[in-house]
């Protein structure tokens, strides 16, 4: 006899910690790491270099990770990858105690930064594949497990980079790194403790034959479905051309001025809208068009960061990067519920590897692009090289006949 399943919402909130706490160390890394250099060398190119490395790893780790999560398990996965992030964190300030602060040249950063990027992303495919199972025992529904689960990552990235703007203007760039691996710490500690059916390694009949099978697997699957395949396209398009602003050309802007504070206060902007927004889904997925609000969210994004391009006022920036957080906020949500209707549950890990790897394919190029035009031209030149084609991009979107299949009703498998 078959006794159904107890309900209980300790595994889905435990992921969610996991969740903040990783989000949270990535979101002070985003801001200590380029500060560091331009603390050193002011070089807005040398930045672009450190922050590529952060995200050139991104494309094939994240494909290998799909394949990893699926192999080695869920549960084991987010831990050793949190572990190696932690490790590349803390190893600065070790050195700079040991070794003395000069060692920390641009190279040597870029190097750890490479090396903690290139673990990130397992760690998030590995807590996004668990969900499904989470909401399951939590008695949730998808579109509410994943507004909520995005709405933790955005606050995570509000208390992330905002508070790493505060350390470094009272404990210095250096020393922010030892909080960086204590939130990794934490975050190793939730998932140590998760139990949940389909976290830990599969049944050898569900796992890939290798990673250059598994990761083909994967590309195949999502090339395939044309929704998936044109909302990984999208998502490709407009990080590559939104990361290289928020990791060099605001740095840039804020450093210059010597605000540390108000570059922490611009992405928690960001991160406090894209909050708010996530939760809206929640209730807005009942009555919401997903096709109409991911095209919402592109053309407000390009309207917004041509205005920013032009540098005007604090409170102005403000109000625009609350904005874009604010219609973006949905589009995690939206992104995460069709990869999970539409992906068999023992691919989940590969398929989310791999839509995520086409989310930061294209960030490594804008970075190198972005830095040199910020030395050449300025900021007001480069931050239009990179919002004026969002707003082509959202001309063409409503044109695209698979984002009309985001509001079809998608088989079960999984």
């Amino acid at each position: 006899m078959l006794y159904p399943v107890r309900t209980s919402r300790g595994p889905a909130l435990l992921i969610l910690c996991s969740t903040f706490m990783a989000a949270a160390g990535n979101g002070i890394s985003m801001v200590a790491f380029p500060w560091l250099v331009l603390q050193r060398t002011g070089s807005a190119t040398e930045a672009a270099v450190v922050a590529g490395a952060a995200t050139l790893p991104l494309l094939i780790a994240t494909l290998i990770a799909g394949t990893a999560v699926d192999f080695l398990g869920r549960r084991q996965v987010a831990m050793l990858a949190d572990a190696m992030s932690a490790l590349s964190v803390a190893a600065i300030p070790v050195l700079a105690l040991t070794m003395g602060v000069g060692v920390l040249n641009t190279a040597l950063l870029a190097g750890l930064a490479a090396f903690g990027a290139f673990f990130d992303p397992a760690g998030m495919t590995a807590r996004l594949s668990m969900l499904p199972e989470a909401a399951r025992r939590a008695d949730w529904t998808l579109d509410h497990t994943n507004s909520v689960y995005e709405a933790v990552f955005n606050l995570a990235y509000i208390t992330g980079p905002g508070v790493g703007g505060l350390l470094i203007a009272t404990l210095g760039g250096i020393s922010t790194m030892w909080v960086t691996a204590a939130a990794f710490g934490l975050s190793i500690l939730a998932m140590a403790v998760l139990r949940l059916p389909g976290a830990d390694r599969p049944e050898p009949e569900e796992r890939p034959e290798g990673v250059v099978s598994g990761v083909m697997e994967g590309l195949r699957f999502v090339w395939n479905n044309r929704v998936l395949r044109a909302l990984g396209l999208l998502e490709l398009a407009v990080t590559g051309l939104y990361l290289p602003m928020e990791s060099v050309l605001f740095p840039k802007y804020f450093s210059d001025r010597n605000q540390a504070a108000h570059l922490g206060w611009v992405l928690m902007a960001l991160s406090i809208g894209g909050l708010v927004g996530a939760l809206s889904w929640t209730v807005l997925s009942r009555v919401a068009s997903k096709r109409t609000t991911v095209l919402t969210a592109v053309a407000t994004f390009g309207a917004a960061a041509t205005v920013i391009a032009f540098l005007p006022p604090l409170p102005l920036i403000l109000v625009l990067s609350a904005v874009v957080g604010l219609v973006y906020g949905p589009i995690g949500p939206i992104y995460n519920s069709v990869m999970q209707t539409r992906t068999p549950e023992q691919m989940r890990g590969r398929v989310v590897g791999v839509m995520t790897s086409m989310a930061y394919a294209a960030g490594p190029v804008g970075f190198m692009i972005a830095g040199p035009l910020v030395d050449a031209f300025g900021l007001r030149f480069a931050f239009l090289a990179l919002a004026l084609p969002v707003l082509v991009i959202a001309l063409l979107c409503p044109w695209v006949p698979a984002f009309r299949e985001l509001d079809a009703v998608a088989p079960r498998v999984a």
